[in-house]
């Protein structure tokens, strides 16, 4: 099943030495959405559209997930924020917003800090950030970072398994499970099972502890751009603003009602209120 939105086109678009699938469709200024683990382009479907009408927006898989490429490397965050700059430059948007969600919101703070000048607003969703002062003790309760970043073992473990792993791995995180579509679960599965996708969505992880030491730097000049963060109540919500805050100086945001982790996928409607909100106000 190749997912489709009403109202936008897919393409693969060589970049950055490889080929990365963007999804885009509406009309405005352009945002930039990036998903997370173990989630794809697909993370967006129910807020692109309620975007659309007002911005022009671009959805991709990053690196190593879905319908993109999955190299042997580059799954640095820095590595990651280029592909992602560069689809946006070869679609003509030269000043854009970035929105990222999990892995994705560490992948959009790495832009956001690389390519000052193209990244007219900044916003994160509920994500754990290297470079946060409780980076090492938050990372060490969550249990399948340490997991992921074994070498050659989760691959081996999780393959013909996809659905299951990645149905028990959302279940755990979500707080209203009647937003829990079992097609969007088919959809993310299978993707992960395509040739190379489980090992690349491991790479996210086994480059942490790089990337921990280049937002380190990243802090040593706090972005100035404007700064959503946001989360569910019952994840991260309650520490995104006070997180963003040693990266950024203009940051606002806080915790959306009786959600969990997959903010996008259980109250759309919520994100992309606060979006357009954001990118209206600021």
């Amino acid at each position: 099943m190749h997912p489709t939105v009403a109202g936008f086109s897919q393409q693969l678009m060589a970049v950055n030495g490889i080929r990365i699938h963007a999804v885009t469709g509406g009309k405005g200024p352009p945002v930039l959405l990036l998903h997370g683990w173990p989630e794809t382009w697909w993370e967006w479907h129910h807020v692109m559209p309620l975007l659309a009408g007002h911005l022009s927006v671009v959805a991709i898989d990053l690196r190593g997930a879905g319908f993109s490429d999955c190299p042997l490397d580059g799954y640095d965050k820095a590595t990651m924020a280029r592909d992602a700059h560069e689809v946006m430059r070869s679609l003509g948007h030269e000043r854009y917003a970035v929105c990222g969600h999990d892995i994705g919101g560490m992948v959009a703070l790495a832009q956001a800090a690389l390519f000052r000048d193209a990244v007219s607003h900044l916003a994160v969703l509920d994500v754990p950030l290297p470079g946060w002062s409780e980076w090492e003790e938050t990372t060490a309760r969550l249990w399948h970072f340490s997991f992921h970043m074994n070498r050659d073992l989760p691959e081996r473990m999780i393959h013909g398994r996809e659905y299951d792993y990645v149905a028990a791995f959302m279940a755990e995180r979500f707080y209203d499970h009647s937003s829990f579509n079992p097609i969007d679960i088919d959809i993310f599965a299978k993707a992960m099972a395509l040739p190379g996708r489980t090992r690349g969505g491991m790479e996210w992880y086994r480059t942490l502890a790089g990337d921990h030491a280049a937002a380190l730097e990243y802090k040593t000049q706090p972005l100035d751009m404007p700064v959503l963060a946001l989360g569910g109540d019952r994840r991260f919500g309650p520490r995104m603003v006070s997180m963003l805050k040693e990266f950024a100086t203009n940051v606002t945001g806080g915790s959306i009602e009786r959600c969990g982790h997959y903010v996008a996928d259980e109250q759309p409607g919520e994100v992309a209120a606060a979006l357009l909100g954001f990118l209206e106000a600021t």
